[in-house]
């Protein structure tokens, strides 16, 4: 059965973007979060027409948060205030802006390491002063760290889902660090761009419908393989409204008019292939969960709960100080994301992503065995 991820690697080779152009072609790229899949015909008919018919200018209306409502109640059983939503360029971007509104220059926010790396990097440029917190060894919200960095935080900046780790926060994780926040007066942003690429039976619960003053920023670049098409939306928790609509008007001159295109037909008609690239993403857990347990036994992980990625503890496989993504790259022509990237937590980690091929995943599977045994 064809899958969206039934692209050739010679094929994916002549791609331009930043995952292929990186390194040299006998390297096997692995890190960045692209995904190496044929693109939604949906999407290609839309930007298509927009071109086509010269429609090029700038981003209006609602409809990119109304395809997102709709994809967020069919998906999440979650009900999104449409008419309290903001456009943003991108969720990094949106991330700023809202905090913007939330904090001052200097205020301290507290982000749970691992994670993502642009989170800090985004944050200092703001001028703003990043508290990290490790997450437990399980992954989990150390609600006692959090309560005692939330002391002297104005805000929170959350990854959920967790980005390396793969957690899926719970709602009654979420509840608690919500009212954990309120006593505080610590302001949650919550990055949910992950969201549609929930893997176990745990459903997907947004920070806004549990902490009431929370925003929330979603897109479909990541589940849709849009990264290059930019757009996203703000969604305010039902106390937040008012903080979201004092973001300034010009954020949303940055929104992409060809990429609200891409995503609202993503969000509308991109269900079937999404389910499918789940499916393949599912089976390619499975596949690193074996082949470790057969052939690297040296290895440790936690299958993630969603998104596409195995945040690998590779310590045991390595010596010493070792970072094992630059063993990795130099012994196996395979490039990893570095796990002190994320954080001091990453240490002997590494973050490989698995939103590729099956062909394409044994390779890299025998460069990792290969370089490490």
């Amino acid at each position: 059965m064809a899958t969206p991820f039934d692209v050739p690697l010679a094929q994916l080779r002549t791609r331009q973007s930043l995952k292929w152009r990186t390194y040299a072609p006998d390297v096997l790229p692995m890190f960045v979060a692209e995904m190496d899949v044929s693109a939604l015909e949906p999407v290609v008919r839309a930007v298509h027409d927009a071109m086509s018919a010269g429609d090029t200018g700038y981003d209006h209306g609602t409809r990119y948060a109304e395809a997102f409502a709709e994809f967020a109640l069919e998906r999440h059983g979650w009900d999104v205030p449409v008419a309290g939503t903001r456009m943003v360029p991108d969720v990094m971007i949106g991330i700023v802006e809202v905090l913007g509104v939330l904090t001052h220059p200097g205020d301290a926010v507290v982000i749970t390491t691992p994670v993502y790396p642009p989170f800090r990097a985004f944050l200092e440029h703001a001028g703003l002063h990043v508290v990290a917190v490790p997450l437990t060894g399980a992954g989990r919200l150390d609600l006692d760290a959090l309560d005692a960095a939330f002391v002297d935080a104005r805000a929170m900046l959350l990854c959920h889902p967790q980005n390396p780790t793969g957690t899926l926060h719970s709602a009654a994780e979420l509840t608690a660090l919500g009212e954990l926040a309120a006593r505080h007066h610590v302001r949650v942003v919550s990055d949910e761009i992950h969201a549609p690429l929930v893997l176990d039976d745990e459903p997907f619960v947004s920070a806004t419908a549990v902490i009431p003053q929370a925003v929330a920023l979603h897109s479909a670049s990541k589940a849709f393989n849009l990264a290059g098409l930019k757009a996203a939306v703000a969604v305010p928790g039902a106390e937040a409204g008012a903080d979201l609509a004092r973001m300034p008007e010009i954020v949303g001159h940055g929104v992409s008019q060809i990429g609200v295109v891409a995503h609202v037909a993503a969000y509308r008609e991109g269900g079937a292939w999404l389910d499918a690239a789940l499916e393949q993403i599912r089976t390619n857990v499975a596949t690193v969960d074996r082949t470790l347990a057969d052939r690297l036994p040296g290895a440790r992980w936690t299958p993630p709960a969603s998104t596409y990625f195995a945040w690998l503890d590779l310590r045991g496989c390595v010596p010493p100080d070792a970072d094992p993504a630059r063993v990795l790259l130099q012994e196996g022509a395979l490039a990893v994301n570095s796990g002190p990237t994320f954080g001091a937590q990453g240490a002997g980690f590494v973050r490989m992503n698995l939103a590729t091929s099956t062909d394409v995943l044994a390779e890299g599977l025998d460069r990792l065995v290969g370089a490490l045994v």
